[in-house]
């Protein structure tokens, strides 16, 4: 059992027999004397991707549930799968373009870094390295004497994604992105 004030965007949660990875927590703190704060939490259905949103007091319980984690290689897209490779016992496994939509926007071929959630030998989840570094395939072109400070502009990633860049920054070159929160980092 696991306090909700405890819970990290890391925990999975057993919802009626199903587990549920976090997405967001927020917090409040009601202004009222004695009251408790609340914690408002964004679920994930892993096994059919619905979002459940619920709020809990700090001491309510919630019911972990078990997995292992495994570090794992994207390796191909064939058609709407996507193989991946676990990095210990080169093990290959296939998930459909459902099961990895959030991770898409970052996923290049051979990537490794990925972290697989897998219970009962079936993996729940993927979850994405906090940072990965994409090219530039579309972009503005740069313009003269920008400056770090300055607008920015929108560039295609080599996955598809879609990014606010300063301008000074051109196409060919490789970024860092967030991949929490989906937005330039820095230069590679």
């Amino acid at each position: 059992m696991i306090k909700a004030c405890d819970l990290k965007k890391t925990s999975v949660i057993d919802f009626d027999g199903t587990p549920h990875s976090i997405e967001s927590i927020s917090q409040q703190a009601p202004t009222a004397r004695g009251g408790n704060t609340l914690y408002k939490v964004r679920f994930r259905n892993i096994s059919n991707g619905q979002k459940v949103d619920k709020t809990f007091r700090g001491d309510d319980a919630l019911q972990e549930t078990y997995y292992e984690t495994r570090q794992v290689q994207y390796l191909y897209q064939d058609g709407d799968r996507y193989a991946f490779m676990d990095l210990e016992s080169y093990e290959q496994f296939e998930l459909t373009a459902d099961d990895v939509s959030d991770c898409l926007p970052f996923m290049v071929e051979e990537m490794e870094g990925i972290v697989a959630l897998v219970s009962n030998d079936k993996v729940l989840t993927l979850r994405m390295p906090d940072t990965v570094v994409l090219e530039i395939v579309e972009c503005a072109p740069s313009v003269a004497g920008a400056s770090v400070t300055a607008r920015t502009k929108p560039a295609t990633l080599s996955t598809g994604l879609v990014v606010q860049i300063p301008e000074y920054i051109e196409q060919g070159e490789t970024i860092r992105v967030d991949t929490r929160e989906r937005k330039y980092l820095s230069r590679a």
